[in-house]
């Protein structure tokens, strides 16, 4: 029951209350401004002065800093880069030579086939033509043999 009591006071419109707790509020932000922003801003201003500009020293080291970073970043990538193109190029020099001389090697193999095949053929015709006049010699004496007997 008592929470009910309270849920009566619950107003959903804004009535005239809502300009004095916007006075407040603006009166409580000047009073903070003078009382409290103000001293510590002047602080904050006066040890800038002091230091006299290191932070802002210190800002231009790490922008330079910054600077050297991106710069050796993309240099380094350049270099990468180019070390992979001249890696390609040397395995493409690599591969059109390995395939000139397995080229070589079959023109050369083939040439030897041929040879060794020429060479061959010309044997067995001199094999045939050994075996031609052999058969012929063996043929005269076996018709001699048969002839006298």
């Amino acid at each position: 029951m008592h929470l009910l009591a309270f849920a009566e006071s619950i107003q959903l419109f804004p009535d005239g209350t809502i300009f004095i707790h916007i006075g407040i509020i603006l009166l409580m932000i000047w009073v903070l401004n003078r009382t409290f922003y103000k001293p510590i801003n002047r602080i904050i201003e006066a040890r800038e002065k002091n230091k006299g500009g290191h932070s802002s020293e210190a800002e231009k080291i790490l922008s330079d800093v910054g600077q050297k970073e991106s710069r050796y970043t993309s240099e380094l990538l350049d270099a990468r880069t180019k070390g992979y193109e001249l890696i390609e190029k040397e395995q493409k020099k690599a591969i059109a030579a390995r395939e000139q001389k397995l080229a070589e090697a079959k023109t050369e193999t083939a040439g030897m086939f041929d040879n060794g095949k020429a060479e061959l053929e010309k044997e067995a015709a001199e094999a045939r033509a050994a075996i031609d006049t052999d058969a012929e010699k063996i043929a005269d004496q076996i018709a001699a043999n048969i002839l006298k007997g």
